[in-house]
């Protein structure tokens, strides 16, 4: 049936088969979808899913679960911010792998779309104190992947390093960090955690795929030796604490104290 499908416009149609239905946007759901392709072996479950996202997005008019095949499922909500913010809060997991998230467009179909890219967040370390800027640290990170720029500055800085958000290609090797150059001729090299991380391989630095499914294993029969991994535990990021200030900016003190004293003056006597 779906080879049938796929070729109905080589067919030799019949008048009642013909194109004389015309389907119009007016009588589309008004739903929002989120195609999401999930990154396991395993067969799906979709109360297993449910019981996991329920407590995670803390939807407020809850939202469907349907199977599509192929490990791709459709979460639908009816209200777009709840989906905009599961989306931006990226990256998601189960079963620790990798749940790749698309916000569904009506004019392709779900089996041609492509679920090549997610979103992290990339902590750039080892970076000299002078160079932490927000600039600085995006400028180095597209070499992971598009910068997400984001017009909020709180959450870009650690305790000593800084955060970019970066849509990754998961089908390419994550990137480890970047040589840098400085003007005085000495290079650096600045390196890349990545924040709420899944499973990944450990010997090509994929997401797409475990150690024993690795192409690099297998054709070496299984005689890599863990001492060649180019990829470690190393690479994800410890939890990041926005709530925890790591920076407080001080006013100049004759402006803090007329502050200060512009608001003892505005007081009601």
């Amino acid at each position: 049936m779906d080879d049938l499908t796929r070729s109905w416009s080589c067919l030799t149609l019949s008048e009642c088969e013909g194109s004389n239905l015309r389907i119009s946007e007016e009588q589309a759901a008004t739903e929002y979808t989120l195609a999401a392709k999930f990154l396991t072996k395993r067969a799906l479950n979709i109360d297993a899913i449910a019981k996991t996202f329920t407590p995670l997005w803390r939807s407020v008019n809850g939202f469907k679960i349907k199977k599509e095949g192929d490990h791709v499922v459709l979460f639908t909500f009816d209200n777009k911010e709840e989906m905009e913010k599961v989306i931006g809060a990226e990256p998601w997991s189960f079963d620790k792998h990798l749940m790749v998230l698309q916000c569904y467009d009506r004019d392709i179909d779900v089996k041609d779309m492509e679920f090549n890219r997610a979103s992290f967040w990339v902590q750039v370390h080892d970076l000299p104190v002078r160079f932490r800027r927000r600039k600085v640290a995006e400028q180095i990170c597209e070499a992971a992947g598009r910068i997400n720029t984001s017009t909020d500055d709180s959450d870009l800085e650690g305790e000593n390093f800084m955060r970019v958000r970066v849509s990754v290609d998961i089908t390419q090797p994550l990137c480890r960090g970047r040589v840098i150059s400085l003007d005085n001729g000495k290079e650096l090299w600045v390196s890349f955690k990545y924040e709420r991380f899944p499973n990944l391989c450990y010997w090509c630095g994929c997401l797409t795929h475990n150690d024993r499914d690795c192409p690099l294993w297998i054709e070496s029969g299984g005689s890599l030796k863990t001492e060649s991994q180019q990829f470690g535990s190393w690479i994800k990021a410890a939890p990041f604490m926005p709530a925890r200030r790591n920076t407080v900016k001080v006013p100049g003190f004759f402006a803090s104290r007329k502050s200060g004293a512009s608001t003892t003056n505005s007081e009601p006597v």
